[in-house]
């Protein structure tokens, strides 16, 4: 029971935006498991969730680094980027993503993970990722696809 009420507490934080303990026991109750506000607190130390700001400055529980990891590198990086990255530019073959702070690293990770043509490296601050492409023409495609990932 306890292994599929974790399976649906990690679907639920990765697909909607939960401020509250509250919150995440109402939505564990409209799908079967009715819990205490005790249960969900211990069930969210033992997953290890971590509250991270959101764009508009509200806290909303996340997955922790190492549970993001698993799924789709598409998938991850669409939750990762709509949760942490606040603006995308470029200059020739160089793609600036600007990040809450301390989210810059995971936001490199999920780029590196995606495996896409054309980016020679990731460099990762605590802001700031920086993209290298080749050719500079691909500068231009990774802006408008890393946008997408934040839509």
């Amino acid at each position: 029971m306890k292994s599929l009420r974790h399976a649906k507490i990690r679907e639920i934080v990765s697909s909607k935006v939960i401020n509250t303990q509250e919150q995440l026991a109402e939505e564990l109750a409209q799908v079967g498991f009715v819990v205490t506000q005790a249960t969900v607190s211990r069930d969210i130390k033992e997953m290890g969730l971590i509250k991270v700001a959101t764009r508009t400055g509200e806290y909303r529980y996340s997955l922790p680094p190492a549970m993001v990891h698993q799924g789709d590198p598409e998938d991850r990086a669409r939750r990762v980027f709509a949760n942490s990255v606040l603006s995308v530019d470029y200059s020739e073959n160089l793609v600036l993503i600007r990040t809450l702070p301390g989210h810059a690293g995971a936001v490199g990770d999920v780029v590196d993970d995606l495996h896409w043509p054309g980016i020679v490296g990731t460099l990762a601050g605590d802001d700031t990722v920086l993209v290298i492409a080749r050719p500079k023409e691909r500068a231009v495609e990774l802006l408008s696809s890393f946008d997408a990932l934040r839509a």
